[in-house]
This record gives C-alpha cells, sequence and structure tokens, in this order.
C-alpha cells in the first residue's frame, strides 16, 4: 500500500485552498526525476501571471534503478504508475485531464536502456504522454524560473558574472553568464543518487566519499575555465531541493521569492552537517528520510563549486523546474523575456563561435545579409520566428569547421554543432543548424545524409529554405571584408534584384553569387541578382 502522496505548500505566489478553481485556465506540470516524481498545478489568470494551486510529490527510487543497471525495474515502473494515478484524480478535481497535463521526465529515463517501455506502459496504464526532455531544455527551463523569481533584481545580478547552478540526483546542471549573457551550458553526470551509487560500488567510507566528489568538482570546474574564469564569478546562483534546505535553515530573506547566504554562513553548516548521520538529520529537521541521504553530497557538491569562485553569498530563489515548464505554458515567456532569451540564446552561440576562433566579424556579416533576406522574402518563403532564430545562430556558426581543418570544414562545422549544447536550443533544432552549416556550400541536401534524413518532412523544407538564404548571404561577402550592405530587393517575374551602398567594383561577389545562388534558383524559382 502506497503511502499518501506528501502535499506541501507553495515556494512562492499565493496559496491557495484545494477546490476546483474559477479561472480562466488550470495548468498542471508532473516532473518524473531521479528521486521522486513532483506535481504543480496552477491557476492562469491571463498576460502570463498565475497562482500556485497545489504542489504534491512522492519518493520513487528512478534514479537508484537506472544508475546501478541502466533500466527501471518492474517494480519501479509499478510505483511510478500507482503514483500517477494518483495525481490523475487529484487534478480531476481541478477540471484537468492527463491529455492536458505536461508531463516531463529527467536525466534517469534519458538514460534509461528500457524508456521507451516505460514510456509507452505509463500512457496505456495513466493515460499522460511522458516527454523525456533533453538537458538543454531544462536549463532553458531554469532560466526562465530564476528570471521570474529574481524580478527586476535580475538586473543587478546581470551586471558580474555569474553561475547558475543545480544538483539533481542524475545529474548536475550550470550555466556561465558573463555580464548577463550565457556563454555556456552544460549537464554533468554530477547526481546526488548517482554518486551514493558508485560510492556504495565502491564500498567507500564518508572520507572516499568525499576525495570522490572533490576529485570530480574539480576536474569539471578546469573543464568549465575555458568558458569562463570561475575566480571571477561573483554571482552564484543555485536551485534545487538541498538549496531550498540550506536557505531556510541558514538564509536571510531577499524577496518572497528568494533567500541569501553568506559564503560563511553556508561553509560552516556544510561542515556542521558532514559530522550528522542521515538518522541524525532526519530526526533533528524533520525531513524525509531520502532527502536526507542526499542531503550531504548535495550541500558538499555546492560548496566545492563555490570555492572555485569569487562569489561572497548564494542566491537560493524558491523555483523548479516545474516552475520554468509552467511559464512557458501560461505564456509568461512573452514579450520582453522572449527577447531576453533570443538575447541569451544568441550569446550562447557565440560563445561556441569563440571556442572554436571563429572570424566573428565575417559571421556577423554573413547574419547581417541572411537576416536581411529572411525578413523581406517572408511571403515567398512562409516561415516564421523559430526558423529565423536557427538561421541566425548557422549564420555565425557556419564556418567553425574552420577550426578542425579548411578543406571541407562544413562537414568538420556539422559535426561540432552536433556534438555540443546551445542553451536554448533542443535537440531538433541543433540538427536543423548542424543541417544548415553542411550545406552552406558544396553540395546540398541528399538522401544518402543521415542527418538530414531523420528530420521531418516539414523541417527538411525548412532547412532548403534557409541553407538557399545562407548560400547567398556568405557569397555577399566572399572576401571577408564587409565591403557592402544589402539596402533594398525588387522580385522581377524570374529574378531578385540586390540593391547593394557598395560604389565599388562588384565582380568578386558576382562571381560568388553565380558559385552559390543555384540552390535558392532551384528552391524559389529566383535567379539572384546583384547591383
Amino acid at each position: 500500500m502506497l503511502a499518501p502522496l506528501e502535499r506541501y505548500p507553495p515556494y512562492y505566489g499565493a496559496w491557495v485552498h484545494r477546490g476546483v478553481p474559477v479561472s480562466d485556465s488550470t495548468n498542471a506540470v508532473i516532473e518524473i526525476g531521479s528521486t521522486g516524481i513532483r506535481m504543480l498545478v496552477a491557476n492562469v489568470t491571463g498576460g502570463g501571471k498565475y497562482e500556485i494551486l497545489e504542489r504534491a510529490g512522492k519518493p520513487v527510487a528512478l534514479g537508484r534503478d537506472v544508475f546501478t543497471t541502466g533500466i527501471v525495474s518492474r517494480e519501479s515502473t509499478r510505483v511510478c504508475i500507482a503514483v500517477l494515478r494518483g495525481f490523475r484524480e487529484l487534478l480531476r478535481a481541478y477540471g484537468v485531464e492527463p491529455a492536458e497535463t505536461r508531463v516531463v521526465a529527467t536525466s534517469a529515463l534519458r538514460e534509461a536502456e528500457n524508456r521507451d517501455a516505460y514510456v509507452d506502459r505509463v500512457a496505456m496504464r495513466t493515460g499522460f504522454r511522458v516527454d523525456v526532455i533533453e538537458a538543454i531544455e531544462e536549463s532553458h527551463y531554469m532560466y526562465l524560473a530564476v528570471q521570474r523569481a529574481l524580478g527586476g533584481d535580475a538586473r543587478y545580478f546581470a551586471r558580474m558574472n555569474s553561475i547558475i547552478l543545480e544538483v539533481g540526483g542524475g545529474s548536475t546542471e550550470l550555466m556561465l553568464l558573463r555580464r548577463g549573457r550565457i556563454v555556456a551550458a552544460h549537464s554533468l553526470r554530477l547526481g546526488t543518487v548517482r554518486i551514493d551509487e558508485q560510492s556504495r560500488a565502491a564500498m567507500g567510507s564518508s572520507g572516499y566519499l568525499m576525495r570522490f566528489l572533490a576529485d570530480n568538482v574539480r576536474t569539471a570546474c578546469d573543464g568549465l575555465e575555458e568558458d569562463l574564469p570561475l575566480a571571477g564569478v561573483r554571482s552564484f546562483i543555485v536551485i534545487g531541493t538541498d538549496a531550498r534546505f540550506a536557505a531556510r535553515v541558514a538564509g536571510t530573506e531577499a524577496r518572497s521569492d528568494y533567500r541569501i547566504i553568506t559564503r560563511e554562513a553556508f561553509l560552516a553548516l556544510v561542515d556542521r552537517f558532514k559530522g550528522l548521520s542521515i538518522d541524525g538529520i532526519v530526526s533533528e529537521y524533520r525531513i524525509p528520510y531520502a532527502e536526507a541521504e542526499a542531503l550531504v553530497p548535495g550541500l558538499v557538491i555546492l560548496a566545492l563549486f563555490l570555492a572555485r569562485t569569487g562569489a561572497e553569498e548564494l542566491i537560493v530563489p524558491f523555483v523548479s523546474l516545474r516552475d520554468g515548464i509552467l511559464i512557458g505554458m501560461s505564456g509568461g515567456a512573452g514579450g520582453e523575456v522572449e527577447a531576453e532569451l533570443h538575447k541569451q540564446v544568441i550569446a550562447s552561440v557565440l560563445g561556441l563561435g569563440r571556442r572554436y576562433h571563429f572570424d566573428e566579424q565575417h559571421a556577423s556579416g554573413v547574419v547581417e545579409h541572411a537576416l536581411f533576406l529572411f525578413d523581406r522574402l517572408r511571403e515567398t518563403h512562409g516561415m516564421g520566428t523559430r526558423e529565423r532564430l536557427l538561421l541566425e545562430a548557422a549564420g555565425y556558426l557556419h564556418d567553425i569547421g574552420n577550426f578542425v581543418r579548411t578543406s571541407g570544414h562544413q562537414k568538420h562545422s556539422e559535426y561540432i554543432v552536433l556534438n555540443s549544447e546551445i542553451f536554448g536550443l533542443q535537440r531538433d533544432q541543433l540538427r536543423i543548424v548542424a543541417n544548415l552549416v553542411r550545406y552552406h556550400r558544396k553540395a546540398g541536401p541528399s538522401q544518402s545524409h543521415p542527418n538530414y534524413m531523420s528530420l521531418s518532412r516539414e523541417d527538411r523544407a525548412a532547412v532548403l529554405k534557409l541553407s538557399a538564404i545562407l548560400r547567398v548571404a556568405d557569397a555577399l561577402d566572399r572576401g571577408h571584408t564587409q565591403r557592402l550592405k544589402l539596402v533594398d530587393l525588387e522580385m522581377k517575374e524570374d529574378h531578385l534584384v540586390l540593391q547593394t551602398d557598395c560604389q565599388g567594383d562588384l565582380s568578386l561577389e558576382r562571381l560568388s553569387l553565380g558559385e552559390k545562388s543555384d540552390m535558392f534558383e532551384d528552391v524559389f524559382g529566383l535567379k539572384v541578382v546583384i547591383l
């Protein structure tokens, strides 16, 4: 017999007593994590604003299964289905059906060999459709939640170098920001459940665990130094169960949505907890055993990262991944926040380009040409803001393969993009960008190219159109001199006439267009002419 669901008040926002809400809409998010299944229900009142109606959760040991055996066990699957059925009944009191609920799974299911079978069984037995999200998508929602919690204070933190960090059961998600702009987002295989299982397998003592953590965090930090010198980080923002616990015990309230812990107070707290047994933590702080078990490793990981930075305090927003997803669902990511997210995506793109020493001036010139063509030809290509962003990213990254080798650099560019993480871009979007950089020169798409054929029919059509535009944009800066700008264009039956501000000889650009505009003519039926 399963224990009752854990019901607890919201981290922020108004508490509303249970009952069917009267509102514009009621949304629900369920997260299947490494240590448990948690749900958030909110009343969306319009304009992206919402009130938390309910949060509930139940521990489930998915991580222990997957990180030791590679699969979700039958027993854990049975428990998950029972928990989700309980959530289903609770949601019906709010008028929310399983088909209307966003259900996401994170690191444990990402790594489970039998995840497809698990997802199918859950759908058949509960009606919930589980979406196993990528780590970079987690970072996207984490950023949304942090921005909401910090509110106007986010501008203050944007003035300095920052790290946003979440230690989970299976992984540690982090973002590095240089003066408010994301330069890198990483998912590290460093989680409290994973570490505990590895330590047990090695029959390690407490001292062994501390050395193990120190070695792993040091290695991770050494890799991060290339993206951003950690000693220059002044803003240390952490989310997650362990961080929220520490903030309640040792923090001071800054706003209702976040707390601050001084560096000294946090390190003292960590030292104290190192000397406590799990039973002692449960007895003194009245927290569930499963949470207490992961508490010390989680706090130690945070302390080790903190030690590599110059931050004098920890900022702990009282939010979670579920809050970020809800913000996206409710339209809270619109307007100003959407514009900010676009800036962060491009900042991450530029960070990747700089890591591979790209020609930033040439890339910026190609992007300017490409977006000019995209915007002025909207009625011709019929694409929207999603495709525009992917074209912009590809414009910046089309030549990064030169870092490997100039000859055939388009294929090297494709490989680098496919095996990188760009904040805000999901795996299917990265595949599109990888295809665009592959086809900015030489041969076009072919049915023999697996990366291209793995796309949906609609995305393959977008790749054809965007690649055609990118080729023309690249041809206009053949000499990498940025000597011309597009000022106007005109469509004449089967010709597209481009007008530039250049008063000099355009022979090189005309020659380049003759070589690279063939795809544009094939896709749009227009021969490109430059004046």
